[in-house]
């Protein structure tokens, strides 16, 4: 029998009492109380406002801002990205149409190259000498990788389970790219913008996920069978009627295919760039205290618009993959391929039944 709770007499198996020494309380690591960062945080916003405060776009400092107009539209940014590297100056249309096609590198995609570098850097760091008995690090990644695995194949059977590194890859590049907004030298430094604020990006991701879920359904069922879904020619040996209807049905199926990316793009590009101008706006109305409140508001919508796009993608998969008419291919059994079926109960087993 011990004593846990420190000094004092400790029976032993041999029925003699000892002393045990006593053992010293361990201490907690003390740090910052959350309570002080929402303060801290007000105060230096309001500072910032007060030692830099706002001035008109395309204005210097020190000038001039009226209250609030002025403070409103310093803070928002248009959609146009800013040009960081421009391959060609001299062609450069102005004013810019909305839409055109200039070879430039432009601060979203600049924001997404150190988003993917840094994305790859901790993947590194997270997996570089894995051990049997892992490293904290190591531990929070395998959980992550396996709760959303375990989410993935609870969401779309077995059948996702292949393609839950798409999954994975979509959700964690959407994520940081949401997040990067929130970061403050981003949306402040004309050269960096968080890369989901823009629509072209957006565009980009949405024709990936079209590209993968399109071309994965012509590979599993073949173009004759990934056809077959929105062109059901085979229909028609039940009728005009049936034929004609089902291939009408097939046709609204195809106008869909290409409206999802469409609703993949818009939908990741209005949330994000709506979140930035709503903090814009709620920042110049207020200074300091109704953004910190917001900011863990933007966080938490980040999540799911980047949840919500990769699992549409892994949807899109495996709706493309599951074939038409499956139930209409049934494998023969033995007694269909001897041609005689089996008599129901309480018929006369003597005569077999025709097929």
């Amino acid at each position: 029998m011990t004593n846990d709770t420190g000094a004092g007499p400790v029976i032993t198996a041999d029925g003699e009492a000892t002393t045990a020494p006593a053992v010293a309380p361990k201490k907690r690591a003390r740090g910052i109380p959350f309570r002080f960062l929402i303060p801290a945080v007000i105060a230096l916003d309001i500072l910032a406002v007060v030692v830099v405060p706002p001035f008109p776009k395309g204005g210097q400092t020190g000038q001039a801002c009226d209250f609030p107009s002025c403070f409103v539209q310093s803070a928002i940014e248009l959609p146009p990205p800013e040009v960081v590297f421009d391959f060609s100056p001299a062609t450069a249309p102005t004013p810019l149409p909305m839409i055109y096609f200039h070879p430039s590198i432009s601060s979203t995609i600049f924001t997404m190259w150190i988003v993917m570098a840094l994305i790859l850097l901790l993947g590194i760091v997270a997996t570089r000498a894995m051990k049997i008995a892992p490293r904290r690090l190591q531990n929070i990644v395998e959980w992550a990788y396996e709760f959303g695995r375990d989410f993935a194949v609870g969401m779309g059977g077995e059948g996702a389970r292949r393609y839950y590194p798409i999954f994975a890859a979509f959700f964690v590049l959407i994520l940081f790219s949401n997040w990067s907004g929130l970061v403050p030298p981003i949306g402040k430094v004309p050269q960096l913008r968080a890369p989901t604020s823009d629509v072209n990006i957006t565009i980009g991701l949405a024709l990936t996920s079209f590209v993968l879920f399109e071309g994965e359904g012509f590979r599993r069922l073949g173009v004759r069978g990934y056809l077959s879904k929105f062109f059901p020619l085979g229909e028609f040996r039940h009728g005009i009627g049936a034929g004609l209807l089902a291939m009408y049905v097939g046709i609204i199926e195809l106008f869909l295919e290409f409206v999802k990316p469409v609703t993949l793009a818009m939908r990741l590009f209005g949330n994000i760039y709506g979140g930035e101008v709503a903090l814009a706006v709620i920042s110049a109305l207020t200074l300091a205290v109704l953004p910190v409140a917001l900011y863990g508001l933007e966080a938490l919508l980040n999540v799911i618009q980047a949840l919500i796009f990769s699992v549409l993608t892994l949807m899109f998969i495996l709706i493309a993959i599951e074939g038409h008419g499956s139930e209409e291919h049934q494998p023969a059994t033995a007694d269909d391929n001897a041609g005689v079926h089996k008599a129901p109960s309480g018929a006369d087993q003597s005569q077999p039944v025709a097929a």
